[in-house]
């Protein structure tokens, strides 16, 4: 009868590969975080950020250890450097990130077959960016463009639950392969980790594990990937918009002056790494009362349309705050999919009819060189 799979038969296996210098991974301490659930297998590999590079075979071999134990469905081994003298044996935890480690040009991250690479973002949380990314995504592809959507929020992971989705992914030759809803490939950590997993990681390893959910994916031909980006201007966000292809960023706000503030912060830290920005959607833009039909403006409006007018970029459109919006993305029936005649919807698709306008008309720029000093 086989051995059921739990975390110390992963690191039985992985104590048979040998670590660089001597020794085995397990045994000099290069093993954390080891997540194992329902057949699927998620940890920390931590090297010498010197030798980051170098250690791609090394990744690959823990991984293929793993994944010859019985009933192991898929294995993702997540890389991450830290500075030499950091001890490599510290578990993820609290704490402020380890300083940057001395690099040349960084690599590009390359994501063969897709056309057009698009990131939604927003300088600040709570203003529905997660929400507008998912429906502009079912938008594109009701618009008959083949669409994926990547959720990149590592700690706070939306659409497992936006897209309904509780299956695990599926391993195929060394790569995920997308869950599929509503016409789009789709991929969040949320789909390998636990909903209720705190994932109480540094910087680094939250940038190798936003590098493996795009390079690792079996996204196929696709006319454009639309990236969920976690609010602010982190770590994942300059992961992105370093060392990716983007074709461009679609920033989302709120009317209020205090969101226009951190969503031009995000505008400018796209335009400062010379990724296009595509223009600014107002989320939240006006209510209008299910009963009387009265509209209120919450939230104030048209500061991002005279936002986009300042920056000088173009202004997507304006969202109400409206309850078959909120319903639909909690239930995990996002309403530009479910409900295409609404109005609701057609706002969706005028919106992702704008972007595309524009990615048609664009060529993906190269990503910058980056050298931290």
């Amino acid at each position: 009868m086989a051995q059921p799979l739990t975390e110390a038969s992963v690191l039985a296996a992985l104590s048979n590969v040998a670590a660089p210098h001597g020794g085995d991974v397990v045994a000099r301490g290069l093993i954390s975080g080891v997540v194992v659930r329902g057949g699927h297998v998620r940890f920390l590999l931590t090297v010498d950020a010197a030798e980051g590079a170098r250690m791609e075979p090394l990744r690959q071999e823990c991984e293929r250890a793993v994944h010859r134990l019985p009933g192991v469905l898929s294995v993702s081994a997540v890389m991450t450097a830290e500075r030499a003298g950091t001890p490599a044996s510290r578990a993820p935890g609290p704490g402020p990130a380890p300083a940057p480690a001395q690099h040349g040009a960084a690599q590009r991250i390359d994501v063969p077959g897709i056309r057009h690479i698009v990131a939604v973002a927003s300088g600040k949380g709570g203003v529905g960016k997660s929400t507008t990314a998912v429906n502009l995504a079912c938008a594109l592809a009701a618009l008959g463009h083949r669409t994926g959507l990547l959720d990149a929020d590592i700690y706070g992971p939306s659409m497992p639950r936006m897209l309904k989705v509780s299956e695990k992914p599926q391993s195929t030759g060394g790569k995920l392969m997308p869950v599929e809803r509503y016409g789009l490939r789709t991929m969040s950590i949320g789909y390998i980790v636990a909903e209720d997993t705190p994932m109480i990681w540094r910087g680094p390893m939250v940038t190798s594990a936003l590098e493996q959910l795009m390079r690792d994916v079996e996204w196929g031909e696709l006319d454009v990937l639309v990236v969920d980006l976690p609010p602010g201007t982190g770590d994942a966000q300059l992961t992105m918009a370093q060392r990716v292809r983007l074709s461009g960023a679609v920033i989302i706000s709120t009317p209020q002056d205090i969101a226009l503030i951190d969503a031009r912060k995000g505008l400018n830290m796209f335009r400062k790494v010379a990724v296009p920005v595509l223009g600014i959607v107002e989320n939240m833009s006006y209510f209008v009362c299910p009963h009387c039909g009265e509209r209120s403006e919450i939230f104030g409006h048209g500061g991002a349309r005279a936002e986009a007018a300042r920056l000088g970029c173009e202004f997507l459109g304006e969202v109400p705050l409206h309850l078959d919006i909120r319903e639909t993305s909690d239930n995990g029936t996002p309403i530009a999919a479910t409900r295409p005649d609404s109005e609701h919807a057609r706002i969706y698709r005028e919106i992702a009819a704008r972007v595309w306008d524009q990615l048609a008309g664009a060529k993906p720029k190269p990503a910058p060189r980056i050298v931290v000093q």
